[in-house]
């Protein structure tokens, strides 16, 4: 309790509420004042509570108060029990009601002021049932729950901005970097532009570039569209391998199968399909759902001690040690009677597991087998993309042996003519130097001359005009090919799609008698799916009628027992006030003098008589006061006089004292002295 307090104290002490206390201080202050205390600590974390609690009833204060708390989900210490003490110490302002709530408050006050912030748009308004009917009501909640929604991905978009670890900072910086940027490149382009204009047909230069440029981009745009087209290819192709493992699958089953064979197979899925839906699945979702309630539940929980969890678990292991011993009494009860039937749940129950783990692995068979034909799908795929092949057998092995063979003959020929024509390249590199070295010669006398004349940089220019047409050229052909390339893709690719569509129609043919064969399977679902749906829907509503009944009647039952306590209360009240009446009368009619001094009515005579006794007295002493009033007071005045004259008296005794004082000539000694 002393560190509660000590942390209570340093926290008020702290920003932003600096209220300056000790431990001493702390612990002196009254019940309104640390009422006054927690609801500033509300105010801070919600501004709607910062009132003056003096100018509000304490109801209202302590009403307040508990439906923040509630809000904030605040745990009072104690069991349900206690919470009424809870309320009437939070009414009263008590110290062991206040510090708990002070503490908890402190201790958490930015995830409070959070949760209080989300409250005033997330708490939900209750409208009642009857007032739903009408339409703009609805209409109106429909969009207060629409909004919220809104709020709740709003708030958390917000929340992931806020801790993603962008910041303004770093993004202006960015932007002044990339401003840097632009302004170094802007200077870079007008430099460029300057030293443009010095050349001879500089516009015409740049118009070419930038046509080049375009065939250049189109020429990456055509290169896409092919890349995009082959793609389109592939996939076309995997398809159609699909659909024809799966013909190939379809033709086994119906060679090797019979129609009994094939509708025993159906019933078998139905079975364990309906088992699935019927039985399995909807106990998964509901354990699934009861661990999701119990989750939410810890959720909505305040943070639990090492003690408050070792508390549970000693009743955890309390109550499963009486369910135990229940069963043991149950069946030691039972036993003799159900033998049989015992003998048969068990049975029952065994089956009942083994069912299960049985669909258990027939489902985990089902998915790894579906896997499994997705590697081996995923692995013809790559075999046939790296243009592989299947597992060669005898003869075909002999014969590929051969053609490896002739292709090592044919490699090494060509090795030796990769060699020759290495040699002929390094004769024709040192010759290309040469011619390299002359030219740079003629270009310097070129050069002279061009100076001597007066008409420099005229062969460069040349050459670069040259070298352009030549390059634009070059791009015509290039374009060119490559038009006559997409159209011969075209065709081929018109020619395979209407080989596949051929090959592909017997397979369509059956597809469509098993999609008919499926519309038929799935009609004949869909109505017994509206005949359940429609008996579900009987049962529900039936159901609700009966738990609105209930609850009606479970409450006119509470509201009975409640006016049956309240009579019975009253009526107690009456007796012991009639038991009462009855001793009175007894004491005040008996003969013996003792029984009748314990009536009350005895008693009360008594004191009539004192207090009529006393006031008789205080009247005749007031008489005594009020005829020596004026006397006294004469006293008084008289004695007021002469203490005024005696201090009159005594200021000119020290008054002549003083002047009789100054001037006195004393002789000592042979010597006169004067003394002022």
């Amino acid at each position: 309790m002393s560190d509660q307090i000590q942390f209570i104290v340093e926290k008020l002490n702290q920003e932003p509420f600096r209220k300056n206390y000790n431990l001493i201080t702390f612990d002196s202050l009254e019940s309104m004042q640390l009422l006054q205390l927690l609801n500033d600590v509300l105010g801070e974390i919600d501004p709607k509570h910062a009132v003056d609690i003096r100018e509000e009833l304490p109801e209202q204060t302590a009403k307040r108060m508990l439906s923040l708390l509630g809000i904030l989900k605040y745990k009072p210490p104690g069991s349900i029990s206690d919470l009424s003490a809870f309320r009437q110490g939070l009414v009263t302002g008590s110290k062991p009601v206040i510090h708990p709530v002070l503490h908890w408050l402190l201790q958490r006050t930015n995830e409070l002021k959070k949760r209080a912030y989300l409250a005033r748009f997330l708490v939900k308004l209750e409208v009642p049932a009857e007032f739903l009917q009408d339409d703009t009501v609805a209409d109106i909640n429909k969009q207060y729950e629409e909004l919220m929604e809104a709020f709740k991905n709003l708030h958390k978009e917000c929340e992931q901005l806020k801790t993603s670890g962008l910041s303004t900072a770093e993004i202006r910086r960015d932007i002044s970097a990339m401003e840097e940027e632009k302004d170094q490149l802007i200077k870079r382009v007008e430099r460029l532009k300057k030293r443009v204009e010095t050349v001879q047909n500089h516009q015409r230069m740049l118009e070419i570039a930038r046509q080049l440029r375009l065939e250049r981009e189109r020429e990456e745009s055509l290169a896409q569209q092919k890349q995009e087209q082959k793609n389109q290819l592939f996939h076309a192709e995997q398809r159609l391998q699909r659909a024809q493992l799966q013909l190939k699958e379809m033709h086994h089953a119906v060679v090797d199968s019979k129609p009994e064979s094939l509708m025993k197979k159906l019933e078998e899925e139905i079975n364990f399909n309906s088992y699935l839906v019927t039985e399995k699945i909807p106990r998964e979702l509901e354990s699934k759902k009861n661990s999701t309630y119990f989750l939410q539940k810890v959720v909505a929980e305040p943070a639990m001690s090492q003690s408050d969890l070792n508390a549970l678990e000693i009743k955890i292991n309390e109550v499963n040690a009486q369910i135990n011993q229940l069963i043991e009494k149950r069946m030691m009860k039972y036993e003799p009677i159900d033998s049989k039937f015992s003998m048969y749940r068990q049975q029952a129950s065994i089956i009942s597991r083994k069912k299960e783990a049985k669909a258990e692995e027939l489902q985990a068979a089902k998915e790894e087998m579906a896997s499994t034909e997705r590697q081996m799908l995923q692995k013809t795929n790559q075999a046939h993309e790296l243009e592989g092949s299947e597992v060669l057998k005898g003869d075909e092995f002999k014969h590929y042996v051969n053609k490896l063979r002739s292709k090592n003959t044919f490699y090494k020929k060509k090795r030796l003519e990769i060699a020759e024509i290495t040699a002929e390249y390094g004769i024709l590199q040192r010759t290309e130097e040469l011619l390299k070295q002359r030219h740079e010669a003629i270009q310097q006398q070129l050069q002279a001359i061009e100076d001597k004349k007066g008409i420099s940089g005229y062969s460069y220019t040349q050459e670069e005009l040259e070298r352009v047409s030549a390059v634009k050229s070059e791009m015509d052909e290039m374009k060119g090919r490559t038009l006559d390339n997409m159209s011969e893709m075209v065709k081929k690719l018109n020619i395979m799609v209407a080989e596949k569509k051929a090959s592909l129609a017997p397979v369509i043919k059956e597809l469509r008698q098993l999609r008919q064969k499926c519309q038929e399977l799935t009609q004949e679902c869909d109505e017994k799916k509206i005949q359940y749906d429609s008996c579900a829907a009987g049962l529900e509503s039936n159901r609700s009628t009966l738990e609105q009944e209930v609850k009606g009647l479970f409450e006119e039952c509470v509201q009975e027992e409640s006016n049956y306590h309240y009579i019975n209360c009253m009526k107690r009240n009456l007796e012991i006030q009639l038991q009462r009446a009855k001793e009175e009368m007894k004491a005040y009619v008996s003969p013996d003098p003792q029984e009748r001094r314990k009536a009350i009515r005895e008693q009360y005579t008594r004191m009539i008589l004192e207090q009529e006794n006393l006031g008789k007295k205080l009247r005749e002493k007031q008489k005594v006061v009020r005829e020596s009033h004026g006397p006294n007071m004469k006293q008084i005045k008289m004695w007021q006089d002469f203490e005024q004259l005696m201090e009159c008296k005594k200021e000119c005794f020290l008054k002549h004292q003083n002047q009789t004082a100054i001037g006195q000539v004393i002789q000592e000694g042979g010597k006169d002295r004067l003394v002022l």
